[in-house]
């Protein structure tokens, strides 16, 4: 039976407790982390995610499960699929077998669920199908489809169709590379090639890839993402995401930039295992990613629930005046429909001296900033300020060329020691103006710069009910073009 999420009375708590994000998918309760099989049919987005039901830390995976349909507002139904013999329901993916390639749907079409079963460290590839728009699940009695060859981490498959070789393709962590396999009906799969040793950063295992085609804007070219975790070692420490652009022919992919050249999908703390929708309506390709670092993940201080999901996020590729590829990430424009009030649009001077821009809305709120990048120098912004030490800090340093987001001053950010971190991303200071947007809400701040060409997700532990945002250049009169506006909650 599905449930309408809701926004309860005063007297009740949930959805309304401390650091609950209002425009952030959450669970219920318990623990959650990476997003699973993503995919969008007859009308609904859904989101599987790893799920342990029954304690307030990671366990025994199962597949939660809700659907929406604006990938912002979110029903949550009972949990899709449980331990069985295999072992545990790791991550995984999803499809529409629109033209029932496994048989499963007597000429029809429906859902199918790619995913590991993990028995300890002993991983094999299973899957599952759904007749009823994902409302129950049928395990096929012929799993696994791929069994271990005899690899501790070999999990996470990412699988979708490739028209120009008309076979289903799986992408696969294993170890430190990804393997990838091909299939005409989801059950019978040929391992085709292996990519990795010696390319990217490989601080810890691989997890979660994500492998799509995009078009390059303003050119008749077409680029292949392929998306790839680090457990360890990514860019603000523990883990993270890394991508590559390249080809991919079918049966292998070829990384067109430098193999040692790292590019960051997120150069915060918190975002990670990062999937995208399959069978999307449109054009578009949308991911999102768990909101959280396994440095301290066990430990962030929530409750009833642990954990969050990004903002979804639409990703396209440019080219630069270098000739360089790079991905960009905005919020998906569904977001717009929760605009409520907008509270601030004017131009704010700065100076040497903290001055006040605005009282901070209740979050979630949008806010940008927009300055000529000649005048700056050294310019800092900060939210959640409430005159002690507690405001989040976000910083702009053009001599350096990067953007800092400092969480440190928090109190609450002391409850393990990876967490109170500065983390930075480069910017471009060549362009005229440097454009800024933060996307705050009650536990996260996600900074998207010059339209998504970097950004910075972090997630924050305010404490206090009133706040001011406020900022300061060091470089004398500084003229901040600011716009902001504030956000409906998905749970009222």
């Amino acid at each position: 039976m599905e449930k309408q999420l809701k926004h309860e009375s005063p007297a009740q708590s949930l959805y309304n407790e401390p650091y609950r994000p209002h425009i952030h998918f959450t669970p219920e309760s318990q623990w959650m982390n990476d997003p699973n099989g993503m995919v969008y049919y007859e009308g609904e987005y859904h989101l599987f995610y790893q799920y342990h039901p029954h304690g307030k830390t990671w366990g025994p995976m199962h597949w939660g499960h809700a659907v929406s349909v604006d990938m912002y507002q979110w029903k949550h139904l009972p949990v899709a699929m449980e331990p069985d013999s295999l072992g545990m329901i790791f991550s995984g993916s999803a499809v529409v077998d629109w033209h029932d390639t496994t048989g499963f749907f007597n000429g029809s079409h429906g859902l199918v669920a790619l995913y590991t079963s993990a028995d300890g460290d002993f991983q094999q590839q299973s899957i599952a199908f759904s007749k009823d728009k994902g409302r129950t699940w049928h395990k096929y009695e012929g799993n696994p489809v791929i069994p271990n060859p005899g690899i501790k981490d070999f999990r996470d498959p990412k699988v979708f169709w490739h028209e120009a070789s008309e076979k289903w393709i799986m992408v696969l962590a294993a170890g430190q590379e990804v393997m990838f396999y091909r299939s005409s009906d989801l059950k019978r799969w040929e391992y085709t090639s292996k990519f990795g040793e010696h390319q990217g950063a490989h601080g810890g295992v691989w997890e979660c890839p994500d492998l799509f085609q995009l078009p390059v804007a303003n050119s008749d070219k077409t680029k292949w993402v392929l998306e790839i975790d680090v457990q360890a070692g990514a860019a603000a420490g523990g883990s993270g995401g890394q991508y590559f652009i390249g080809q991919f022919d079918g049966k292998g992919f070829v990384n067109e930039a430098s193999e040692k050249n790292v590019l960051w999908v997120d150069y915060g703390k918190d975002f990670y295992a990062a999937q995208s929708f399959s069978d999307m309506p449109d054009s578009r390709r949308v991911w999102l990613a768990w909101m959280s670092n396994w440095q301290y993940a066990n430990e962030v201080p929530t409750h009833p629930w642990r954990s969050a999901m990004s903002l979804p996020r639409e990703v396209s590729l440019t080219e630069g005046e270098d000739g360089k590829i790079k991905l960009l990430q905005r919020p998906a424009s569904e977001i717009n429909g929760l605009i409520n009030k907008e509270f601030i649009n004017s131009t704010v001077q700065l100076s040497h001296e903290e001055k006040s821009i605005c009282l901070q809305p209740d979050a979630p709120f949008s806010l940008t900033f927009n300055m000529k990048t000649d005048d700056l120098s050294r310019v800092a912004f900060s939210f959640y300020n409430s005159g002690v030490t507690n405001s989040c800090d976000l910083v702009i340093d053009k001599e350096a060329g990067e953007i800092t987001f400092n969480r440190e001053k928090m109190k609450m950010s002391h409850f393990h020691k990876d967490f109170p971190a500065k983390t930075s991303a480069p910017f471009d200071t060549e362009k005229e103006y440097l454009k800024i947007e933060a996307i705050v809400d009650r536990g996260s701040v996600e900074v998207f710069i010059n339209d998504g060409e970097q950004t910075l997700t972090n997630l924050v532990l305010p404490e206090g009910e009133s706040f001011t945002i406020s900022g300061a250049s060091n470089n004398g009169d500084l003229e901040v073009d600011c716009k902001g506006h504030s956000f409906i909650s998905i749970w009222k």
